[in-house]
């Protein structure tokens, strides 16, 4: 009983963290992480001005309504987006 207890306390102490990877690992994943965050986030800077250039011309056509649409979708990637990446930076 007391070696059974002895190698409950003790055996997380002898192991590695299986879930740290290697510090040059990390800082590489890390780097491909923030690249892909800050790319993500000029993409939907890029989606909002242009569906809102699209609603800018098509409001003459009539179209203003099909490009709102866009518009809340191209938001909707937005919230996600940061969502996302919000909970990538929490699990760093």
């Amino acid at each position: 009983m007391m070696l059974l207890h002895h190698l409950v306390t003790e055996l997380p102490n002898v192991l590695p963290n299986a879930a740290e990877p290697p510090p040059e690992v990390r800082d590489k994943l890390q780097t491909v992480v923030d690249w892909v965050k800050w790319i993500a986030y000029l993409i939907c800077g890029l989606g909002i001005l242009i569906a809102g250039g699209m609603m800018a011309v098509g409001q003459r056509r009539g179209e203003g309504g099909e490009h709102a649409a866009r518009l809340g979708w191209v938001l909707a990637a937005c919230i996600v987006i940061g969502a996302s990446t919000a909970l990538v930076d929490a699990l760093r």
